[in-house]
C-alpha cells in the first residue's frame, strides 16, 4: 500500500473509531465521533448537489471552529485535496485568494463571504459554501472553475505564519502527513488512554497537524478557537492533561498571569516551537511550574519539525545544552553551509541551516535561519540572516538585540528591526512590551541596559513601550513594529 493511501486510511478508520464517544471539545461542550461523521455526510452532499466531483481540489478559510476541523478531517481522510485560506486578512485579500486559486469549491464561516467574496467565487465559477455548527448552506453551485493542476495533488497546501512577509502558500502530500503528524509531538509515543490533547493551533499554518494527530492516534482533543490563559489553564486542570503544546508568546502569557503551579500539577511536560524561546525565559517556567520544556524547531516547508527535545534527551543532556533545540528528529538529516559559497561548514561553525526530510526526497532544503551544530549533534539558532540589519556596515542581528532588551526585569517580549536612516541606510529600532504591573523603565534605561551588552551599533536608534502587534499564530509581525518607528 502507498505511503498517501496508508496515511488516509488510517485516518478514517481513526475518525470510524469513536463512535459515540467523545471526540472534540469546542466551547465547552464535547461532540462525539458520531456527531463529526454526520456533519461530514452533511457536507459531502452539499458538495455533491454543487457540483463538485469526488477528488476536485476544495479551499476552506481557515478558523479555529468545529465545522471547519470536521471538513478539514473528511477532506485529508477521503483524499480530496484541500487548499488553506488565510482568514486574518480583510474580505478584499481573502476574495483576490479566491479568485487567483479559480478551486472547485470554497467552504467558509458566514463572516466571511462578504460580498466581495462571494462575488469572487461566483465569476471563477467556484461552488460557495457556508459553514456554520448546525447547518452546510450552499450559496451557489459550482460554475466552470478549473484550478492550478498542482492544487490537485493529494494532500494540504497550507499557509505559513507571514511574520516576515504574506504567508506562503506550501503543499503537504498525503504521504508526508505521518512524518509530519510524528514531528508535531517531537517523536512521543501517544496512547489512546492518555487524557486529550490540548489543540488551539490556528489551522492556517502547520498547526493542522495538531488537529490530524488526535483520530491518527484515537486521543480525544480539546479545540480552542483561540488562546486564552483562562480557557488553556480550564483544560489542563480538568482533563489533568499530562503533555501539550506552548508557544513563545503563551510561555510568557502563563508566566504574567502568575497561574497557580497546582492547576498546571498534571503536565509531565510542556512541547513547543515556533520560535526561539529563550534560556532565562525556559528556566523561570521551570522554576515556576516544575514542568520539563522540551523545544523544538521546524517549519511549513519542512512538513514540521526537524528536530527536538525528547524527554530521553532532557535526562541526559539538559544540564548542559538547553540553548539548542534538540536534536534531528528521525528521517530528519541536517547541515550548516556558508551562505556565499555553499560548503558545509565545520562542527560548531555558524551558517545557515540546510535539511534533508526523507518522506520529501533527496534534496536539501536551504533555510535562512543561522545554526551551528555541536559535536553531540544538538542544533542551536542564532537568528534570521535575511533579518540582518547593515548599520553603516556594521552587521546587526536583531536577535542579539532582543535577548539584551529582554535581560531587563520587566519586560515581557521584544522585538527587533531594521528601520531606513538617510545616512546609515538600515538601523535597529526595539519595542517592548512590558509584564503585568511592572514598573516601567525608560527609554533610556533600555538602550543604556543594549550599550553595556553590546557594541555601540547595537544600539537602537529608538525604543517604544506597547503591547506588540501578533498574528493568528501569536507570532509577532515585524512589520507592524516597524511601523511604529518615527524618524527624530
Amino acid at each position: 500500500m502507498s505511503a498517501r493511501r496508508e496515511f488516509a486510511e488510517t485516518l478514517a478508520t481513526g475518525l470510524a473509531s469513536y463512535g459515540p464517544a467523545a471526540f472534540i471539545e469546542f466551547d465547552r461542550k464535547w461532540f462525539s465521533g458520531n456527531d463529526i461523521a454526520a456533519y461530514r455526510a452533511t457536507l459531502d452532499d452539499a458538495l455533491d448537489r454543487a457540483g463538485v466531483r469526488p477528488g476536485e481540489p476544495v479551499g476552506v478559510v481557515v478558523r479555529n471552529r468545529l465545522p471547519h476541523a470536521a471538513a478539514l478531517l473528511n477532506f485529508i481522510s477521503s483524499g480530496r485535496p484541500v487548499v488553506m485560506v488565510y482568514s486574518y486578512q480583510s474580505p478584499t485579500a481573502i476574495a483576490a485568494d479566491v479568485q487567483r486559486l479559480r478551486l472547485a469549491a470554497v467552504l467558509a464561516d458566514p463572516e466571511d463571504w462578504t460580498d466581495p467574496v462571494v462575488a469572487a467565487a461566483r465569476g471563477t465559477g467556484s461552488a460557495a459554501i457556508s459553514l456554520t455548527s448546525a447547518t452546510v448552506d450552499t450559496l451557489h453551485a459550482r460554475g466552470a472553475a478549473i484550478s492550478d493542476p498542482v492544487l490537485a495533488e493529494a494532500g494540504i497546501h497550507v499557509l505559513t505564519s507571514g511574520t516576515t512577509g504574506a504567508p506562503k502558500r506550501i503543499p503537504i502530500p498525503t504521504a508526508v502527513l505521518a512524518h509530519t503528524v510524528l514531528s508535531m509531538t517531537h517523536g512521543h509515543q501517544l496512547f489512546a488512554d492518555d487524557p486529550p490533547d490540548l489543540v488551539f493551533w490556528p489551522f492556517g499554518s502547520i498547526g493542522v497537524c495538531q488537529l490530524l494527530a488526535a483520530p491518527f492516534v484515537g486521543k480525544r482533543m480539546v479545540l480552542l478557537e483561540k488562546f486564552t490563559v483562562a480557557e488553556w489553564v480550564r483544560a489542563v486542570r480538568t482533563y489533568r492533561l499530562t503533555r501539550t503544546a506552548v508557544q513563545p508568546a503563551i510561555v510568557r502569557m502563563l508566566l504574567d498571569a502568575d497561574v497557580d503551579p497546582a492547576d498546571l500539577s498534571s503536565l509531565q511536560c510542556v512541547v513547543g516551537g515556533s520560535g526561539p524561546l529563550e534560556r532565562e525565559l525556559r528556566e523561570e517556567f521551570e522554576r515556576r511550574f516544575g514542568i520539563p520544556v522540551l523545544w523544538a524547531y521546524g517549519a511549513t516547508e519542512f512538513a514540521g519539525s526537524i528536530c527536538a527535545w525528547t524527554p530521553d534527551l532532557r535526562a541526559r543532556w539538559g544540564a548542559e545544552k538547553l540553548d539548542s533545540s534538540g536534536r534531528a528528529l528521525p528521517g530528519v538529516e541536517v547541515r550548516i553551509v556558508d551562505a556565499d559559497s555553499g560548503r558545509e561548514m565545520p562542527t560548531s561553525a555558524v551558517g545557515l541551516l540546510e535539511a534533508r526530510v526523507e518522506v520529501m526526497g533527496p534534496h536539501w532544503q536551504r533555510t535562512t535561519d543561522l545554526a551551528s551544530i555541536d559535536s553531540d549533534g544538538f542544533i542551536t539558532l542564532h537568528g534570521r540572516a535575511d533579518g540582518a540589519i547593515n548599520r553603516g556596515g556594521f552587521k546587526v542581528l536583531p536577535e542579539t538585540v532582543r535577548r539584551a532588551l529582554l535581560a531587563h526585569p520587566a519586560v515581557l517580549d521584544a522585538c527587533v528591526v531594521g528601520v531606513p536612516d538617510r545616512l546609515l541606510g538600515d538601523v535597529p529600532f526595539a519595542a517592548v512590551e512590558l509584564r503585568h504591573g511592572a514598573p516601567a523603565p525608560t527609554e533610556d534605561e533600555l538602550k543604556a541596559l543594549v550599550r553595556d551588552t553590546l557594541p555601540s551599533h547595537h544600539v537602537p536608534v529608538a525604543v517604544a513601550i506597547g503591547t506588540l502587534p501578533r498574528n493568528a499564530a501569536m507570532k509577532v509581525k515585524p512589520a507592524d513594529v516597524a511601523a511604529w518607528y518615527r524618524p527624530r
